[in-house]
C-alpha cells in the first residue's frame, strides 16, 4: 500500500480528518515560528474544506470517483509536511547562539 493510497483511504471518506495535520502544524509553528510549518498548516487547513466540498459533490460534476487532482495535491502536502517537520526539528535542536 502506497502512502498516496493510504491518504486517499483516510481523507476521502472522512475529510474532516485533514484538520488534524493542520492543527499539528499550527502547534509546530507556535513552538518554532517556522514559516514552513505555517505554510504546511495553511495548506492542510485549506485542503480540509476542499476535500469536504468534493465529498459532498459540490465541486465535482458527474464522476467524482476519478480524482486526478490528488495526484498533485497529495505529493505537495507530503513534501511540504516532511520539509516542515524537518525544518522545525532542526530549528528546535539548534542551540541558541550557535553557528
Amino acid at each position: 500500500m502506497s502512502i498516496l493510497t493510504f491518504l486517499g483511504g483516510v481523507f476521502i471518506p472522512q475529510p474532516w480528518l485533514a484538520l488534524a495535520p493542520g492543527a499539528f502544524f499550527l502547534v509546530l509553528y507556535g513552538l518554532s515560528r517556522s514559516k514552513l510549518a505555517a505554510t504546511a498548516a495553511v495548506a492542510w487547513l485549506l485542503y480540509a474544506p476542499y476535500e469536504y466540498a468534493m465529498h459532498r459533490r459540490w465541486l465535482c460534476t458527474g464522476e467524482c470517483n476519478i480524482r486526478v487532482d490528488l495526484l498533485l495535491l497529495y505529493p505537495v502536502l507530503i513534501v511540504l509536511s516532511l520539509a516542515a517537520v524537518a525544518s522545525t526539528v532542526r530549528g528546535l535542536v539548534r542551540k541558541p547562539g550557535g553557528s
